[in-house]
């Protein structure tokens, strides 16, 4: 697991052919295949390609496998260095005055409506994007794969792609993506509670960061991207949420943290806490995955 870590530091997601969107592909022919406005086709959907993607990570149990499957499983599932890149890349273009190409670039990191966004609207976003993907794109699946081996790496990657894919609240999706949603709400449930903790680990404000966790993190309408953007802005000094907008319909969002609107050189700050979480997250899923073991 830790030479997938490493792998992911060093080379960031495949270029081509990478795993993931080979994974989406397939997923994406088999709804159209099977789609109704049905919850109980959406629950056998998610079934079947949840326990397909665990299926395959039973390779790991070949003969001399094991290390290599594992690390190359890992190096596959996790996105924390693609993470980093795109926020600075967010932080590059707000910080040459680039506001079109940055209102361009947000779609990498979430599905917020970026017309009419200002600097200080893009720079809020991106950390709350940092912040709440540091869970999804490295955490949880380091936690899975520590307590499931490579069956465990596969089928939350599984479970987080099909919720990006199908877990909306849209005419189309809300019945037949529901079982989607609700089991990546599920398989994330203890992971954004560890990032939460070990981004209060890892600030250079612990105690703020505990505090804020502890009192704003339940107030996201999320069940766990509360927790991870409610530390991250204890930790940063900041403040997030707000309003937000999503295909048209506007949302409000509690605010998380005591401090001043998110700036743009707080990016690369969010970066850098994103980082150092995951690391130590890499070394405390060795850690259990040697004592599971």
């Amino acid at each position: 697991m830790l030479l997938g870590v490493a792998l992911d530091a060093v080379l960031g997601d495949p270029r081509r052919g990478h795993p993931v969107a080979a994974f989406g592909r397939v997923a994406s022919g088999l709804e159209r295949r099977v789609y109704a406005d049905s919850r109980v086709r959406g629950a056998g959907y998610t079934a079947l390609l949840v326990a397909g993607a665990a299926g395959l990570g039973c390779a790991e149990r070949l003969p001399g496998a094991r290390v290599p499957v594992t690390a190359l499983a890992t190096w596959a599932v996790l996105g924390g260095t693609s993470l980093g890149r795109e926020g600075r890349e967010m932080a590059r273009l707000l910080e040459a005055g680039d506001l079109d190409g940055a209102r361009r670039r947000l779609s990498h990191l979430c599905a917020r409506d970026p017309k009419g966004l200002d600097e200080k609207a893009l720079a809020r976003a991106t950390v709350e994007s940092v912040a709440e993907n540091t869970s999804d794109a490295a955490i949880a699946p380091l936690l899975w794969g520590a307590v499931a081996g490579v069956p465990g790496l596969l089928a939350y990657r599984a479970i987080n792609t099909l919720d990006a894919m199908v877990g909306y609240r849209s005419p189309r999706y809300e019945r037949f993506g529901w079982a989607s949603a609700r089991l990546d709400d599920l398989a994330n449930w203890v992971p954004a509670r560890v990032t939460g903790v070990l981004t209060v680990v890892c600030a250079r404000r612990p105690d703020e960061a505990w505090r804020v966790l502890r009192r704003d993190g339940g107030a996201h309408p999320s069940p766990n991207a509360g927790r991870c953007e409610a530390a991250f802005a204890g930790a940063l000094g900041v403040r997030l949420g707000g309003t937000n907008v999503y295909g048209g319909r506007l949302e409000r969002r509690p605010e998380m943290g005591d401090g001043r609107e998110p700036e743009v050189r707080d990016i690369r700050r969010a970066v850098r806490l994103s980082a150092v979480v995951t690391v130590a997250a890499g070394v405390l899923a060795a850690t259990v995955a040697r004592s599971v073991g």
